[in-house]
């Protein structure tokens, strides 16, 4: 049996605004809270279908102290209500392709919203 995608980290600098952004403004249903030392919130996870978001104030191994260079995408039915929704939100739109919207979340990740019917990948 191949790999599944298991879940997808992202560190960020503030978990509420970036809780906000995934799960207010996406729509992401929210999951678990996780403390750290202290009793201070470490992170907030999120169902992205059959895998976990994890958003994460420290992630662990080695890697770039901050961001990443990675793309999020998230399927979604059709772009036209997503651009609504983000400019009512006062997100820009960084870039596009005829299937998929690019924004950044408040952690500058890049988050893509695609159309593109995963079936059309295989093809």
């Amino acid at each position: 049996m191949p790999p599944t995608i298991h879940h997808l980290a992202l560190r960020v600098a503030d978990l509420e605004r970036a809780a906000d952004f995934y799960g207010g403004l996406l729509g992401l249903a929210e999951v678990r809270r996780q403390g750290g030392e202290g009793g201070r919130l470490r992170a907030i996870w999120f169902e992205l279908g059959a895998a976990v978001l994890m958003l994460e104030l420290d992630l662990r191994g080695a890697g770039a102290a901050a961001g990443s260079a990675h793309v999020l995408a998230l399927g979604v039915d059709a772009l036209a209500p997503w651009e609504r929704r983000l400019a009512a939100a006062g997100v820009a739109i960084d870039d596009r392709t005829e299937f998929t919207l690019f924004v950044r979340d408040p952690d500058g990740h890049r988050v893509g919203l695609s159309a593109l019917d995963p079936a059309r990948l295989r093809a």
